[in-house]
């Protein structure tokens, strides 16, 4: 279930940080799970949806617990610096190493997945 810290949550337009952690039991690979974290900047349509695919992304491709953490860059503008942060929305993976970004929606289910390290890259046919 999601669960949303209510800091901020009662000023319209303003998106609540949410964190999620799945466990699945087979999750043999990477133990410690996977730490994703996700700027966004209000609650504009790219936010929305880049919200909305990653947490289809994770629940359907990944078999392994994660950590989502949304961070709203109109709340806690100090933030982006530390991962500079250049464009929203941003998806890094902190955990597992390397580190990985992703900038835009997400809406390329394929090309996250690629990103992510979750499927490997199809060779190129000749």
């Amino acid at each position: 279930m999601i669960t949303k810290k209510k800091k901020g949550a009662s000023k319209p337009g303003r998106v609540a940080k949410a964190r999620r952690v799945v466990a699945k039991p087979d999750a043999k690979k990477n133990k410690g799970g996977w730490n994703l974290r996700l700027y966004v900047a209000g609650q504009t349509n790219k936010s929305i949806a880049a919200i909305a695919n990653l947490k289809r992304i994770c629940e359907q491709h990944m078999d392994v617990r994660y950590n989502i953490e949304v961070i709203d860059l109109m709340q806690k503008p100090h933030l982006a610096k530390h991962d500079q942060i250049v464009a929203i929305p941003t998806l890094i993976r902190k955990i597992p190493e390397p580190i990985k970004r992703i900038i835009g929606d997400l809406s390329a289910t394929e090309r996250v997945l690629v990103g992510l390290d979750l499927v490997p890259v199809k060779a190129e046919q000749a």
